[in-house]
């Protein structure tokens, strides 16, 4: 890779995005014309530490994960995201394999939810990208690092969830996922990737190796359900969790809302308001999210 050549571009493409059309407010006293470093590793989840040594040529060989995070933030088609690929000095991933990937007809989507959370993951569980609302709501995402970003992970090997549920209920949501993530590995027996995440859960887990053997393929994949989130600033806030399956990109989108004009509205939209304003501060005591 040559690594001026690919921090060029990333830098090049990153001042033509508009604030706008990633829901970033612009503001009258704003001097950059595209995106602000901080702003971009933001919406990728990265670090502006690792942006700023990447658009440097300092960093070398960043991962599949960082060039997809990427090519979505900075709103690439088809043709340019092969393109920050080839400078990464590797290929785009094709048919066979789980993609992270999330076409402009969802990105368009997604950026129309004002205010909702909004979370999306890919057909391994993984998370792909949560909106500021759901970060408010449940916790940052960004910094979750591998296997910490897979909700199968999270749910059996362990991690903090505003969340609340009971033994049983916990356990049917365990069973599902892992019934779905089989689907999965039926689907791309090619995907390495998606074999070591189960070799690794098989390793972490006794109860996953069990259910991994044992759980059936049938388990309804769950599309709608209530949940009560613990917000430590707001209190309980009951929700509708309704998952909309993206069959074409093998997708799955969550959205968490409250019925119009209920208290429980009410102190969701309290809490995305205090929730953001704690984010931008920096705020290191909120815990990871868990679906």
């Amino acid at each position: 890779m040559e690594a001026w050549e690919f921090g060029s571009t990333v830098r090049r493409w990153r001042d033509r995005v508009s604030p706008d059309d990633v829901g970033i407010p612009s503001g009258v006293r704003r001097r950059a014309r595209g995106l602000r470093r901080e702003e971009l590793a933001a919406l990728a989840g990265i670090s502006v530490d690792y942006v700023t040594r990447l658009e440097q040529g300092r960093a070398t060989a960043p991962s599949e994960q960082v060039v997809e995070a990427l090519a979505r933030a900075l709103r690439l088609d088809d043709a340019e995201r092969d393109r920050l690929f080839l400078l990464a000095g590797r290929s785009a991933p094709g048919r066979g394999v789980v993609s992270m990937r999330i076409p402009p007809s969802v990105q368009r989507l997604l950026d129309r939810f004002d205010g909702i959370p909004v979370v999306v993951y890919d057909a391994a569980w993984n998370l792909v990208v949560a909106n500021a609302p759901y970060d408010a709501l449940m916790g940052p995402t960004a910094q979750l690092r591998g296997n910490e970003r897979n909700a199968v992970w999270r749910n059996v090997v362990g991690g903090e969830s505003r969340a609340r549920q009971n033994t049983q209920e916990h356990a049917e949501l365990v069973a599902r996922l892992i019934a779905d993530l089989r689907l999965t590995v039926a689907r791309y027996p090619a995907d390495r990737r998606l074999r070591r995440l189960v070799s690794e859960l098989r390793d972490a887990s006794d109860r996953f190796a069990g259910l991994w053997d044992t759980v059936s393929d049938a388990a309804p994949a769950e599309q709608s359900r209530h949940k009560i989130i613990d917000h430590p600033a707001v209190g309980p806030i009951t929700l509708d969790c309704d998952t909309l399956v993206v069959a074409q990109d093998d997708l799955r989108i969550m959205v968490y809302t409250a019925a119009p004009g209920s208290d429980d509205a009410e102190r969701l939209r309290l809490a995305v308001v205090l929730g953001t304003q704690a984010l931008t501060g920096g705020d290191p005591a909120q815990p990871p999210a868990r679906r």
